[in-house]
């Protein structure tokens, strides 16, 4: 039985700032508490998700659609975990 799960779903940036350094962060250090290799794609150039450089080089405004992308044995609980920080707009206001 194959352990390995791959997932992915698009994403939209909600927070009028984007990612900015401190939602990079946030999503950065969600990321690393899966073991699943995660990545953002935006316009077909992957980064890793564990990254903050990565993230921080998406450039992602408000408004941006992201492809998030997980693979391995928690990849299901990283997508939801992250789609989720995604759509509470990071918890700013």
């Amino acid at each position: 039985m194959d352990s390995l799960q791959r997932l992915a779903r698009d994403v939209t940036v909600k927070n009028s700032h984007g990612l900015h350094a401190r939602t990079a962060a946030l999503l950065v250090k969600a990321a690393n508490r899966f073991e699943s290799e995660i990545s953002l794609e935006r316009d077909g150039n992957p980064v890793n998700a564990k990254s903050i450089m990565g993230v921080l080089m998406l450039a992602a405004a408000q408004g941006t659609v992201l492809r998030l992308s997980a693979e391995g044995p928690d990849a299901e609980a990283a997508v939801a975990a992250l789609s989720a920080l995604f759509e509470r707009g990071f918890d700013e206001t």
